[in-house]
């Protein structure tokens, strides 16, 4: 699409996925018809009141043990609680609504358990989002012809990197990666799924490391040769590959750290504290940008690390800005590793 847009016209770039998008639409309408969805029971969904009844509770008894989330639910019909104390037994409710009543406070202290992971992969998140922003602008700057000049890559064609990663990765992760993790580790289970996540969240780290070291040397490489020297496009490369390495790491272990730490009736929920994710990264991004763009230009010149002007900006400091803060992030989500199950299975 970026190859199609800049040579044979916006138009044209934006009807092509529209159609397929009709296609897309139509197709699914079609097919609806033959699947069946089974509503779940026994479970009802958390208000605010009950959020902040759970949090108070937390707060009141912080300290007095640690946090274990519930293991996955297979059957779908008990309901599991994030226990905070010892509570004697009762016997069970025989009123559908006080049966409801007592299990939204449950539902709330699973989700405001989730929530401290989910907070240290907001950072996770805002890098996510540099391919489609940040390094697009970083690739316009840099010499983007092959062949003298007979063919322009387009910037934003770079990200297909990070899916044709993934898609050479993911097969290898079982048949290859694995294997040999069992194999260094003498053990057969391979990694967890928290350790999956750290690791992406490691690469993610390292990707923004590598960028910032690639915008420096393009920032000398202009400047000393008066603005006419431009390094290739393909020295993004490394990069964007690591990016998608990451992304099969963090990204699929986030769908599965989410979808198994809740009970069978609250998948639709975990799964929506998943993508949340993003969607509050971006927020976060652009609120970082918007801040560091007022710190930085407050010189006078009004000249920031986003400076229009590519002799000006300095992204590589915004990318070391973005290696720190998920440095501290990765910390602190290995600390709070401890506190949930190592694996999907509840082990």
């Amino acid at each position: 699409m970026p190859y199609v847009q800049d040579n044979f016209g916006w138009g044209l770039g934006f009807a092509i996925p529209c159609a397929i998008m009709a296609m897309s639409v139509a197709a699914f309408f079609c097919c609806t018809p033959l699947y069946v969805h089974k509503q779940p029971k026994g479970i009802g969904t958390p208000s605010s009141s009950s959020i902040l009844k759970v949090l108070k509770m937390i707060l009141a008894n912080i300290g007095a043990r640690k946090i274990s989330l519930p293991s996955r639910d297979d059957n779908g019909d008990a309901i599991s609680e994030l226990e905070l104390q010892e509570k004697p037994l009762k016997a069970e409710p025989t009123d559908p609504k006080e049966s409801l009543d007592e299990a939204a406070p449950s539902v709330a202290k699973i989700i405001l358990g989730l929530l401290p992971i989910w907070a240290v992969l907001l950072m996770f998140a805002v890098i996510f989002q540099q391919p489609m922003t940040f390094f697009t602008k970083q690739g316009m700057l840099m010499d983007h012809t092959v062949a003298g000049g007979a063919f322009v890559i387009p910037p934003a064609m770079l990200q297909s990197s990070i899916t044709v990663s993934i898609i050479l990765l993911m097969p290898m992760y079982d048949s290859m990666i694995i294997p040999l993790i069992n194999a260094i580790t003498r053990g057969s289970d391979g990694i967890t799924v928290l350790q999956r996540i750290g690791v992406g969240m490691v690469l993610s780290v390292v990707a923004m490391v590598i960028a910032a070291l690639v915008e420096a040397w393009r920032l000398r490489v202009t400047a000393a040769g008066g603005g006419g020297a431009r390094p290739s496009i393909f020295w993004l490369l490394p990069q964007y590959v690591l990016l998608g390495v990451s992304d099969v790491f963090t990204v699929v272990g986030m769908q599965e750290f989410f979808y198994t730490q809740v009970p069978s009736t609250m998948r639709t929920i975990g799964i929506g504290l998943n993508t949340s994710v993003f969607g509050f990264g971006s927020f976060l991004g652009a609120f970082l940008i918007t801040v560091l763009e007022m710190a930085t230009a407050s010189g006078g010149d009004g000249r920031g690390w986003f400076s229009d002007d590519p002799r000006e900006a300095h992204l590589d400091k915004y990318y070391w800005f973005l290696a720190l803060l998920s440095s501290i992030s990765f910390v602190i989500f290995t600390h709070l590793c401890k506190y949930y199950n190592k694996d999907a299975s509840g082990k």
